[in-house]
């Protein structure tokens, strides 16, 4: 039998057929799953969602990179609910591909944080009204005179921790030039929203009969928060926190999504309730015993927020 041989021009027809179809497959692959405008309810960690998730109506789950995002309806609001993660890194990845994949009119990111101003307790939700990264840094050289930085980087606004020197970062997106900025701000509706729940809501100060907090816990609505990659358990680095970025509470992945937001032109607000502080309290680390609470708390806000949002 004698071999068929197909000309070059065929085998280039071919191959290009294949490569459009793949490309067809890609583009299918990551783009919207629901067309249906929605508000995204994020949050860091399991114990977070859990309280908003059961009250989820008419909930369908999809799947990206292995990750839950669940539409529905929550307060009567058209929803995607899923879990950014805990870290930096993780809340901004996961943030954006709800972003990229749904129809996102705004986002909540809600969670438990670390309190930072002494006037806070745990159990006290704080609503910031802008957040910024205090781990975005230079680590400076040490001179016999201090710690100094190249001497091309531009001079920090704010004072640095040993050789840990805070500096901006650079954004983008289609409505502007690239800049340089420190702070990422809350979506003023969003603010008047949560002052308006603020006034009336009651949040649980107990977490079992014979474990109930000292103060009753309220709503702090303004103020700055700040986020970075380590888990702060340590009074000195709170107090420096407080002197230098004026900031109420810290946690790990807030201003990540904050970031992300901005970059994309979407209202944003983050519920943080404390489970700790932060490094300030007179004992060990009371995460793992109010966690629950916090937790419960910063559900209870979303929910009360949603049902304010038009």
């Amino acid at each position: 039998m004698k071999k068929q041989v197909w000309p070059r021009c065929r085998v280039v027809a071919v191959l290009t057929v294949l490569l459009l179809l793949g490309l067809a497959q890609r583009v299918s692959a990551t783009g919207l799953l629901d067309p249906t405008p929605r508000i995204a309810v994020v949050s860091a960690f399991e114990p977070e969602w859990t309280s908003l998730k059961a009250e989820l109506v008419e909930p369908k789950e999809y799947k990206v990179n292995g990750r839950s995002y669940l539409t529905g309806r929550l307060a009567g609001k058209d929803v995607v609910l899923f879990l950014s993660g805990i870290s930096m890194v993780n809340a901004a990845m996961n943030t954006q591909i709800g972003l990229d994949r749904f129809t996102v009119t705004s986002v909540l990111f809600s969670g438990i944080a670390g309190g930072v101003d002494p006037a806070l307790h745990i159990g006290d939700v704080v609503i910031a009204d802008q957040w910024g990264q205090y781990l975005e840094s230079v680590f400076a050289r040490e001179t016999t005179s201090g710690f100094a930085i190249p001497p091309w980087m531009e001079k920090s606004e704010y004072a640095g921790y040993g050789m840990m020197m805070p500096r901006r970062v650079e954004v983008t997106r289609k409505d502007m030039a690239a800049e340089s900025r420190f702070w990422f701000p809350s979506d003023p509706a969003l603010l008047a929203a949560a002052l308006r729940v603020a006034a009336r809501i009651d949040l649980t100060d107990c977490v079992e009969a014979n474990k109930c907090l000292i103060h009753k816990p309220r709503i702090v609505v303004g103020g700055n928060g700040v986020s970075g990659q380590a888990f702060v358990d340590n009074a000195k680095f709170r107090d420096y926190v407080l002197a230098t970025f004026q900031a109420k509470v810290l946690d790990m992945e807030s201003a990540a999504v904050a970031q992300v937001t901005f970059a994309n032109g979407v209202p944003f607000l983050a519920v943080r309730s404390l489970s700790d502080l932060a490094g300030g309290g007179e004992g060990a680390n009371e995460m793992m015993t109010f966690m629950g609470l916090a937790s419960k708390n910063s559900a209870a806000v979303v929910m009360a927020i949603l049902k304010e949002m038009p």
